[in-house]
């Protein structure tokens, strides 16, 4: 019976993501931080999987950060997001994937506003008609793009060029899961696993044969908390969250930790540095940081596809001691270059955190 009732609540936490046809919208800031990694999920989902992925170049933010920040009201937002819901229906599309975790729910919580308050519907679709004459159907499905990975995450193992472990070794690499707050804690029956046990990235760990470590932080909020972060005087805040994230999960030795937050990934890799500046401290082996991962930046290393490429070489943590560890082959000297082949600004390497 306790098996059962174990069963019943798992069902429960369990998504039926749509196989394919989705309208994609990129995050405004992910862009910024790790541009490579939705060029990936594209090229991912369309050249490997075969998949129907559609963009539009006239997208715009959903308005999630500035609403969450409390400088536009939700109606603002919501009239913002009716113009993305216009834009697929235009397209002919009705499945609709997001990068970015905040704009995951921010759409969702509007999606369960209007279910609840109908009458707010019909007032942005007011505002969106007066605004720019568009009118929408609103999408069937609401799905995170790391949803679409964990969903074909055996058909990427099928088809990997390496996999997450030590190639000296063979053992499987530890591996740190974050997943974003917005993802599962709003509306947790809208995420794989729920608020408690997602396991939408260690789903793609376990399948590309790596070992998810459990640490007693490991739902703790990465620190971005958007007013933690974007007021000046409160990233005390922020970093004090990633400081307690590092320490607990120090003493499991992870050599990677994966995210499927736009911010997650950034604060929990240019944090280290800070806090290494501030005490001394490093978190990784030999004065080296703990790389903090993108789901697609670990998909491509798992399929072959070149670090740099990737964009592997944004970190602030240097990701060489990973790469060696897989075995992965790079040239150290093209870790720099532009497209055009041409040496890019090399940065300046910090004090205490060991970098290349």
């Amino acid at each position: 019976m306790i098996y059962e009732g174990k069963q019943k609540i798992w069902s429960d936490y369990q998504k039926e993501i749509p196989d394919d046809h989705w309208f994609y919208v990129r995050s405004c800031i992910r862009q910024s931080f790790f541009p490579a990694s939705e060029h990936h999920f594209l090229k991912i989902t369309r050249e490997v999987l075969g998949k129907d992925i559609y963009e539009t170049p006239h997208h715009t933010t959903c308005g999630g950060i500035a609403y969450h920040s409390d400088t536009i009201p939700q109606e603002t937002a919501m009239t913002i997001v009716a113009r993305q819901f216009a834009l697929m229906t235009e397209a002919g599309y009705k499945n609709l994937v997001t990068s970015c975790i905040s704009s995951f729910g921010n759409y969702t919580e509007i999606l369960e506003t209007w279910r609840e308050f109908p009458e707010l519907e019909t007032r942005i679709r007011e505002y969106l008609w007066k605004s720019c004459r568009r009118e929408f159907e609103k999408p069937a499905y609401v799905a995170h793009a790391s949803d679409l990975m964990y969903k074909f995450r055996n058909e990427i193992a099928e088809k990997a060029q390496r996999r997450l472990v030590d190639h000296s070794t063979g053992e499987p690499l530890r591996v740190v899961e974050h997943i974003g707050c917005h993802y599962s804690k709003m509306f947790p029956h809208k995420g794989v696993g729920g608020a408690e046990y997602p396991c939408v990235l260690s789903g793609m760990v376990d399948a590309w044969g790596g070992q998810v470590i459990d640490y007693p932080e490991r739902r703790h909020c990465c620190g971005f908390g958007f007013r933690q972060y974007l007021v000046k005087a409160n990233r005390g805040y922020s970093v004090s969250n990633t400081h307690k994230k590092f320490e607990s999960m120090e003493p499991y030795h992870p050599d990677l930790i994966i995210t499927n937050c736009p911010g997650c990934p950034y604060f929990l890799d240019r944090w280290q540095y800070v806090i290494a500046e501030q005490t001394g401290k490093t978190y990784g082996r030999d004065g080296f940081g703990i790389p903090a991962l993108t789901y697609e930046e670990l998909a491509g290393l798992v399929l072959g596809y070149d670090p740099w490429d990737l964009g592997l070489q944004i970190h602030q943590v240097a990701i060489e001691p990973l790469l060696d560890k897989m075995g992965v082959e790079y040239d150290p000297q093209a870790k720099y270059l532009g497209l055009n082949k041409k040496e890019i600004l090399r940065p300046g390497l910090p004090q205490n955190l060991k970098c290349f």
